[in-house]
């Protein structure tokens, strides 16, 4: 295996396993037992199975972007940022679980949604710069942290207000 090929498997292991981390805490974080089920939701929600092919999928696309922009990028800088606003995403998207699921606080939560939705924006630019498709890949997330945004808001006016330990 030739050098280049060696760290592109590198980069694609490295990929994976950090996409991998990130559905694995967001995971941990995220307990739908009775705390959650007794919360008042739309009508409208999607059923709960589907959420975890949905963040499968994007996931999976978040991957791929991260590849894409990484191989097209000619410069360190230009892929220290790219890596800079993945993992600032990363954060966001775990702690949006831990805040709504593990504090019980979807107020609190839908606060740092629209810094997740803003940080998906940031990853689109940072990887766009580099390679068109690269963005694209990730309108699907864009798509679901907005609509995540709009149901949280939801369950927040259902059931709120919400203390500290729920």
């Amino acid at each position: 295996m030739g050098a280049s090929r060696a760290s592109r498997l590198r980069t694609v292991l490295l990929a994976a396993a950090a996409a991998l981390a990130v559905a694995v805490l967001g995971g941990l974080a995220t307990d739908t037992g009775p705390w959650y089920q007794a919360l008042r939701k739309p009508a409208w929600q999607p059923p709960d199975w589907l959420f975890g092919p949905v963040w499968t999928l994007i996931y999976a696309l978040t991957a791929a972007s991260g590849l894409l922009a990484w191989w097209a990028a000619r410069d360190r800088s230009r892929k220290l940022a790219i890596a800079a606003a993945f993992a600032a995403n990363a954060v966001l998207n775990v702690g949006w679980s831990w805040l709504f699921f593990g504090v019980r606080r979807p107020d609190w939560a839908l606060a740092e949604v629209a810094l997740l939705w803003l940080s998906v924006v940031a990853v689109m630019v940072a990887v766009g710069r580099v390679r068109a498709l690269a963005a694209w890949l990730l309108a699907p997330y864009l798509a679901w942290v907005g609509f995540a945004a709009v149901l949280n808001l939801a369950i927040v006016r259902l059931n709120g207000p919400f203390a500290a330990g729920g």
